[in-house]
């Protein structure tokens, strides 16, 4: 078994909505169908008793090493913890080969667990010994340590609930909610809402008491303090126990309470100082340590936390009961887990030596060993959830606490014997206010009700109604994608949107190019949701990048599908047919919102059968409005686009609007068919987002198709006072509609300039030619750079080969380079000639026929004879 290609596809794709592993599996003969290898299962069952063995439909018993494959990878994330459900193995046309996909939460882990499955299954192949034990607990770990933590992960989850999308920045906690403008970010507990000056407040613990006593909140007496014999004097001051902590620290580290007597102040001192910049002493108040959480401007959650303990059986050690406590699952390293593991650290000793014990000690039965005075969960501590019963006043107190500081989430320490009354001096104080506070707590309490606080952050960086996102529109097809999604973007800058656009030319974010080349995948669109600026996003989404990584959108509002026809690209990435092909490109429609719109090409029917997949409602378009999926869609009720009497129509429940196809200068006064489709398409787009239709009337009269806003898509010049035309037609039916808006324009003589992409099949290379032959008198063809795996000559040949029964071709050429062949064929145009030039590398051909046309000498702008023409034709 080999595998030659591993991908991540990070959004919905081709086999489900999840994310998810795909590879490319080889098998031989014997692996195709390894049921029949009676001792094979035996092997395999050894070494993972836990796999359930796939058994296709049809096939029982008999199943090929992929599928073993595909089920083991997702089985050993599921006993790892990861919540995957889903795996596919599609057999290819090549005997052997196969598309294995497998679910992941995390794509580190899935990556593993695939590696770890294909050595799973080379090992009872061969009879090698394979621990899957081990395999589990290294995909456990990896788990544990990429996903996110509980606080993070809680706020996620409650904005997956609400239907607001997310993206993780970092590999940490990090995360961005929404797109565009409405985009919120996170970092565990701290939104970016929480400015820097609060965060430093709330580091400050002398401050922060300084702004709560000045509000009348109750705060701890005591200072901070430079030495250890100045914490001693403040402990003198303060008279009685103390608590010495860092100025500046955080989960409890470095924290002494209910420190009395000299040495044990000294010593508590030299540990808070390891722990922070500065010390604070401060009265030690008796009571129960609560920790209040503030979100916005209200109480969310309160918990009690008490310190952690071990109570005595009179036979083992305290070091022993601590270890039996550490076994609980639930506990944990770092806060991936609802309770932390208990260390015997510095403080613990100490502790337990003031009690009269040590590690070794063994307690009677029933003795409670307390091993910190400080009940943070960090170290070991549990929870109680009181959420219910904190009287109003305290939790009107801890919410000014918070202003105070100017916290929007916020996690307030209070010391009280209980919070069923106000907060005063004689009942208890504020110790400490955190920012990026920790939720474990309040989201799964030691005892008592767990409460959603992810889901009071989600709905503070969100009010209800709100979901973060940007209207997205997604175009695909095979032909007119750019020029549609071009136009589209037009129409809605209109409104005043900041519009976000990728296509095959580049990214554009408010008519300004941020990146060039070909954006036409998924990297383009994430980046454009990132954009702090985009109001609005328009994409055009080609089938490499939804073959290659999915979509970038779990969504969209509105998709658009403009044509399937023969299709494109086929024979590669194992889509062969053009069914294949449309079920690649109906992904978009597929993952239109509830709320969205499918706009699809009523007079392509491999593209209107994709309607009934779409779970939002449809638009159909049409040149022809009498065409029957036009005419039943609009007797039930549905939006449709067509052409009548020279207007565009839109229509819906007896209700129309008109447009002048004159006045779209796109169509050419509606003369150029493919141009009329490509129109239809972008305004029942702009339609479905809501755009009113006298701004939609203004942006078609003002969209011009020239070679600096529709580079290579239909660009008409004058040369000399002949047409020249130049288009990135690369497909049959590309050219079949060149060819026909060709044919709508007045021409004495005709010539085209051609090439072919060598990663095309033949037959599509010869078609080309083929229909062009028919057309035009003179052919010149051309060899560019890229052969894209092709041998020298060979799509010159296939071009040549399409042209034998050519019935119009009178004159054919055969250049070696784009610029050369294009010269080659201006250098003949006379006044009323028509010339297409179909361009492969689009801004450089531009630039060249630009200079030609800004040339006031024929002479210079003339390229030498020599090394021109490789061959000349006259054909009768």
């Amino acid at each position: 078994m080999e595998v030659s290609r591993v991908r991540a596809l990070r959004g919905p794709n081709l086999w489900s909505r999840q994310t998810a592993i795909e590879a490319i599996v080889a098998c031989s003969e014997s692996e195709r169908a390894i049921g029949d290898m009676d001792v094979f299962e035996t092997r395999l069952r050894a070494r993972f008793p836990d796999l359930d063995l796939p058994r296709p439909p049809g096939l029982e018993g008999i199943h090929s090493l992929a599928h073993i494959l595909a089920a083991a990878a997702l089985r050993l994330q599921t006993q790892a913890g990861c919540p995957v459900a889903f795996c596919r193995v599609a057999q290819t046309l090549e005997p052997g080969i196969y598309q294995v996909v497998i679910e992941y939460v995390e794509e580190a882990v899935g990556r593993l667990a695939f590696d770890r499955a294909l050595e799973l299954c080379m090992a009872t192949l061969s009879d090698a010994p394979f621990d899957t034990g081990a395999a589990i607990a290294e995909l456990k770990a990896l788990y544990e340590d990429v996903r996110l933590g509980p606080s993070t992960g809680a706020i996620v989850q409650a904005a997956v609930r609400r239907g607001i999308p997310y993206r993780r920045l970092t590999g940490g906690s990090l995360v961005q909610f929404g797109w565009g403008r409405r985009q919120r970010r996170i970092q565990a507990a701290e939104s970016d809402a929480s400015g820097a000056i609060a965060e430093a407040i709330a580091q400050d613990k002398s401050l922060t008491k300084a702004l709560l006593a000045s509000a009348g909140v109750s705060v701890p007496q005591g200072r901070c303090v430079e030495s250890a014999e100045d914490a001693w004097a403040a402990a003198c001051e303060i008279g009685g126990p103390v608590v010495i902590k860092p100025l500046d620290g955080n989960q409890g580290k470095g924290v002494a309470v209910n420190v009395q007597g000299r040495e044990p102040v000294m010593a508590a001192y030299a540990v808070a100082r390891a722990h922070g910049s500065g010390v604070l002493v401060e009265r030690y108040f008796p009571g129960h340590d609560f920790r209040l959480l503030v979100v916005g401007d209200r109480l969310v959650a309160a918990a009690r936390r008490d310190p952690p303990q071990v109570v005595g059986d009179g036979s083992r050690t305290i070091a022993e009961l601590v270890e039996q406590v550490n076994q609980d699952p639930q506990r944990g390293e770092g806060h991936g887990t609802s309770l932390t593991r208990i260390r015997l650290d510095e403080i613990a000793l100490n502790t337990l030596a003031a009690q009269g014990f040590d590690p070794g000690s063994v307690p009677a039965p029933g003795v409670c060993v307390v091993l910190r005075n400080n009940a943070n969960l960090s170290t070991g501590g549990t929870a109680t959830d009181v959420t219910d019963h904190v009287h109003p006043d305290l939790a009107a107190s801890a919410v000014m606490a918070a202003r105070m500081v100017g916290l929007d989430i916020c996690g307030i320490d209070v010391v009280s014997r209980d919070v069923y009354q106000p907060l005063t001096p004689e009942t208890g104080c504020i110790v400490e206010v955190n920012a990026a506070p920790g939720l474990r707590m309040h989201l799964d309490p030691s005892f008592g009700t767990g409460r959603d606080v992810g889901g009071a952050i989600a709905d503070m960086l969100f009010p209800p109604g709100e979901t973060g996102r940007i209207p997205v529109v997604a175009v695909t097809g095979t032909n007119g994608k750019t020029t549609t999604v071009r136009l589209l973007a037009h129409l809605c800058a209109g409104t005043g949107a900041c519009v976000g656009m990728t296509n095959s030319d580049g990214v554009y974010v408010g008519g300004r190019r941020i990146d060039k080349g070909d954006c036409s995948g998924p990297r383009s669109a994430r980046n454009v949701l990132l954009h702090p600026d985009v109001d609005l996003a328009v994409f055009e989404t080609a089938r490499g990048g939804i073959l290659r990584e999915g979509l970038a959108f779990d969504r969209c509002d509105v998709a658009v599908v403009t044509n399937i026809g023969i299709g494109d690209h086929l024979g590669l990435n194992y889509i062969s047919t053009v069914e294949d092909l449309a079920i690649v490109k109906r992904v978009i429609v597929e993952n239109v919102a509830p709320t969205g719109m499918a706009v699809l090409n009523a007079q392509d029917p491999i593209v209107a059968r994709m309607a009934p997949g779409c779970p939002g409602r449809v638009t159909f378009f049409a040149r022809d409005g009498h065409h029957p999926v036009i005419e039943t869609h609009r007797a039930q009720g549905g939006r449709v686009v067509f052409v009548d009497q020279g207007d565009l129509v839109f229509a819906q429940a007896g209700v129309e609007t008109r447009i002048e196809l004159a006045a779209v200068p796109l169509t050419r006064a509606g003369s150029i068919g493919f141009q009329v489709e490509n129109t239809m398409a972008a305004a029942a787009a702009a339609w479905a987002l809501d755009v009113d239709w006298i701004r939609i009337q203004g942006g078609l009269a003002t969209f011009v198709n020239d070679a600096g806003t529709v580079p290579g898509r239909f660009n008409v010049f004058d040369y000399r006072g002949a047409t020249l035309i130049a288009d990135y037609g690369h497909n049959p039916d590309a050219i079949l509609a060149l060819v026909e808006a060709v044919e709508t324009l007045p021409a004495r003589r005709r010539t085209v300039v051609i090439s072919g992409a060598g990663d095309r099949r033949d037959q599509d290379i010869r078609r080309q030619t083929e229909i062009l032959g028919n057309v035009f008198d003179t052919v010149v063809l051309y060899q560019d750079q890229c052969q894209r795996g092709r041998g020298d000559g060979e799509v010159l040949a296939l071009l040549r080969e399409g042209l034998r029964a050519a019935r119009r071709m009178s004159r054919l050429e055969e250049i070696r380079g784009e610029f050369l062949a294009i010269d080659t064929a201006l250098d003949t145009l006379e006044p009323g000639d028509l010339c297409l030039v179909l361009i492969d590398q689009v801004e450089e051909a531009l630039a060249h026929i630009a200079r030609r046309l800004e040339s006031r000498d024929d002479e210079a702008a003339t390229m030498p004879a020599s090394g021109k023409t490789v061959q000349a034709h006259a054909y009768q």
